[in-house]
């Protein structure tokens, strides 16, 4: 099966070492996806190198809108556009639903070496925004606990820092884009340097919720349209 190909000899060389050896393992969702795994870690836990995210328990509708971006050239990452470019949209949404469903345990975030003022400001632009510069709050579309929202919003948490720095940097560049209207594209392009660092930086210092799944709706409409998000993610 064409679709499977490249994730299954991937898969086969990292984990099996021959042919023979892999002609016998299972094929499932779980065997075909240890490729994703040597760069986002075993089940998608991530990995301690602090440039790879996590994609376990991601909505699923945002995984599979990411895994279009990446084969459709708005996000750019040789390695996910090898691995994706001849996947059909019924496979991507299939891989986005199997990794949305792991529901694992979080480690606890990294020490932060980030000064008070410094963390002052990104608590400030996460929960309040800036309102004069036409700024929201991170947690208005990302939900209070910063988790992500069903179906299509990531959460924040649970990210390292350089992740997060790297990412904003890539929407800045236009190395990242979303569908248009590209929401994330507008705010970052409001956003200093010193806004992204501190941001960052208090979103990489902060430990998980007790629940940390993603919300299944926000309380109010976004304060923005995002062509990537389904619907207005208004709580019912």
């Amino acid at each position: 099966m064409l679709r499977k190909s490249r994730f299954a000899a991937l898969t086969g060389l990292l984990m099996l070492g021959s042919s023979a050896a892999f002609a016998a393992a299972p094929d499932t969702m779980a065997q075909r996806m240890l490729a994703c795994a040597v760069c986002h870690g075993a089940e998608g836990r991530a990995t301690g190198d602090g440039f790879y995210p996590r994609i376990a328990g991601k909505p699923a509708g945002y995984l599979y809108h990411q895994l279009l971006n990446f084969r459709e050239g708005r996000r750019l990452n040789a390695q996910m556009t090898y691995l994706l470019e001849r996947q059909g949209d019924a496979y991507l949404r299939e891989m986005a639903e199997y990794f949305a469903g792991l529901s694992l345990p979080y480690p606890p975030p990294q020490p932060t070496q980030a000064e008070p003022a410094r963390l002052q400001r990104g608590l400030q632009l996460v929960r309040q925004g800036d309102a004069a510069r036409g700024i929201p709050a991170c947690n208005d579309c990302h939900g209070e606990k910063m988790t992500g929202v069903m179906p299509d919003i990531p959460g924040l948490l649970g990210l390292p820092y350089d992740y997060l720095v790297a990412q904003f940097g890539a929407w800045r560049q236009g190395t990242r884009r979303g569908t248009a209207p590209d929401c994330m594209a507008a705010i970052v392009a409001k956003l200093s340097p010193e806004d992204i660092d501190a941001a960052a930086a208090w979103l990489a210092a902060q430990p998980m919720p007790s629940n940390p799944h993603p919300a299944p709706g926000l309380p109010r409409p976004l304060p923005l349209t995002c062509g990537s998000v389904s619907a207005t993610g208004v709580a019912r």
